[in-house]
């Protein structure tokens, strides 16, 4: 197993310093890639001093970037994603790996509960999963963990998926399972990260909202559709028989609420169908 460990870092000198040194004592023999984006720090020098394979970029692109352009440089056949802000202990890379090893295409390190930061992050985050099990049928224990080891040529199929924000854990997790590739969850500790977040949750709060749209259309766009279709269709119902009990008569309200439930679903059709050629292989 040839095995690439890719660093999204941004100001994350500090995390490096502890970070970069405790990899190479667990695994010398691994491919380090610090994927430096627009730091404005000491980042790309203490990465460089400490052997890693530094990539920058002249302004800031985005966590989601800072993987792929880590995933398309890395030479190793298994992918190790982790933070440079010192939350993740290289130690539980062993965890991972060994977990991996049984057949997987992505193991991903869980947090716990107590693990999160905050508790309308943690609250957040358990809504995520919660939607992400009922949609996959599988059980999700931690849908936007950034400490995940991948098959590097499963991973790289879908990097014309992946957003260049903070997501990109939903998507490729949610990529993994509608394409049938093995996941599996191994429970880790997390430590509190060193430096300032990068999250603003005024700035971010509405991005993470649409997290929750991503999910579903990138697994089944009809179980989000469906529903919602249904809840226009009862409505309009509801309100037709109420008016015509009251009134006697059927009105443009109930005309618009039946159309509505009608568009919903054909739009959810189209994009059934668009998601299923987004996961098309010819090979």
């Amino acid at each position: 197993m040839q095995v690439s460990i890719i660093l999204p870092a941004k100001n994350e000198a500090e995390g490096l310093r502890r970070t970069l040194p405790a990899l190479r004592a667990i695994l010398p023999g691994a491919e380090v890639i610090v994927v430096d984006d627009g730091s404005d720090d000491a980042t790309a020098e203490v990465a460089s001093a400490h052997g890693a394979k530094v990539l920058s970029s002249p302004y800031p692109m985005g966590n989601g970037a800072a993987i792929k352009r880590g995933a398309r440089a890395a030479t190793g056949d298994t992918l190790v994603f982790m933070d440079a802000d010192g939350q993740h202990d290289p130690a539980h890379i062993a965890t991972l790996l060994a977990r991996f090893e049984q057949g997987y295409d992505m193991v991903v390190g869980a947090r716990r509960w107590s693990d999160q930061a905050g508790m309308h992050r943690g609250a957040a985050n358990a809504f995520y999963n919660w939607l992400a099990s009922r949609m996959t049928g599988f059980d999700v224990k931690d849908l936007t963990s950034g400490f995940r080891v991948v098959r590097a040529d499963r991973f790289r199929e879908f990097l014309h998926l992946l957003p260049n924000g903070f997501s990109y854990p939903t998507t490729s997790t949610m990529a993994f399972f509608r394409s049938a590739y093995a996941v599996a969850y191994e429970p880790v500790p997390v430590a509190r990260r060193i430096g300032r977040s990068h999250i603003r949750p005024l700035r971010d709060g509405v991005r993470f909202l649409l997290i929750i749209f991503k999910i579903a259309t990138l697994y089944s766009p009809l179980k989000l559709f469906v529903p919602v279709s249904m809840v226009f269709f009862l409505t309009a119902l509801g309100y037709y028989a109420y008016t015509y009990f009251t009134e006697g008569r059927f009105t443009n309200m109930s005309v618009l609420l039946f159309s509505a439930s009608v568009i919903i679903f054909l739009i959810g059709l189209i994009s059934e169908q668009i998601t299923s050629l987004t996961y098309r292989r010819d090979t």
